[in-house]
């Protein structure tokens, strides 16, 4: 066990948020908080320190040429000893209020009580969505509204790319039936598993590292959280998992790219909602075809 941290916190554009995040877990940060213009990263001390600082202001350097910050990322190392390790990284994470429905919460907090609203535990780490990102949140508020409309019959759920499986718990918690729940990153895969047993749906989900073309169900509502690149290179799997009059959820899209997205299912969907978030885009759609 380290006998002290690093601190990093990295003050950028919303924009660049996602990119940063993944990069530090993949240089081995454990705890990554992501917030409204940056990120705070937490590493182990240790004797490859000056080489972390390179790598990650490097990447850093690479992002301020490509990005619409407007300016270079400001960054800020701390050492933070053993013993005030668990405050300085928990005491980021507190319980949120997302949409009318849920508190999102961390396992250590107890959250409020208030009983119109239904818990979902998340633990954070390795995987994207904890509820505390406008594209999370925008998709869970738009599966509200799914579920509002779909109040009285049975629905089914799908989640690609689940990440935590934020939005597969929020589906099942909102009566979705059976969900299925897709990611291609076997480590997404193991954080969503405990996450699911944890808020005790696991029975509900069908978790895999499936690829989203060989799945040949339809769904009531698909929900797809990553980037509108991505969304595109799927889009043709994607609409064909919903249903006749289902929803798709389409989110991580940034919003100079959303007339791209609208325009790309514009033959068999409607727009029900299109929410934004700062520089980020959520979109509902209806399949009408």
């Amino acid at each position: 066990m380290p006998t002290s941290w690093l601190q990093l916190s990295v003050r950028t554009g919303a924009a660049d948020v996602d990119a940063l995040s993944n990069f530090l877990i993949e240089r081995g940060s454990p705890g990554v908080v992501l917030k409204k213009t940056g990120v705070d990263a937490f590493f182990a001390h240790s004797k490859d320190d000056a080489a972390l600082r390179k790598d990650i202001q490097v990447f850093l350097e690479g992002i301020a040429q490509i990005s619409s910050f407007g300016g270079k990322p400001r960054l800020r190392w701390k050492i933070i000893k053993e013993q005030d390790w668990r405050n300085s990284w928990k005491r980021f994470i507190k319980p949120r209020r997302v949409g009318a429905s849920f508190w999102v919460t961390p396992p250590w907090v107890e959250p409020p009580k208030f009983r119109r609203r239904q818990v979902i535990t998340i633990e954070p780490g390795m995987a994207f969505g904890t509820g505390t990102h406008g594209t999370t949140r925008g998709c869970m508020e738009c599966l509200e509204l799914v579920a509002d409309r779909l109040q009285g019959g049975e629905f089914t759920g799908l989640d690609v790319g689940t990440g935590s499986g934020i939005l597969a718990i929020a589906l099942a918690k909102l009566g979705a039936r059976k969900i299925w729940a897709i990611d291609n990153d076997p480590v997404a895969l193991t954080v969503a598993r405990e996450n699911l047993r944890a808020n005790g749906v696991a029975t509900r989900v069908h978790l895999s590292g499936t690829q989203l073309n060989r799945i040949k169900k339809t769904f009531s509502v698909a929900v797809a959280n990553l980037t509108a690149e991505t969304i595109l290179e799927l889009a043709c799997a994607l609409e064909k998992k919903v249903a006749q009059n289902g929803y798709m959820i389409l989110s991580g899209i940034l919003h100079k790219k959303s007339n791209a997205i609208t325009r790309c299912f514009a033959a068999k969907f409607n727009i029900v909602k299109r929410k934004r978030a700062r520089e980020w885009v959520t979109l509902l759609l209806q399949r009408i075809e």
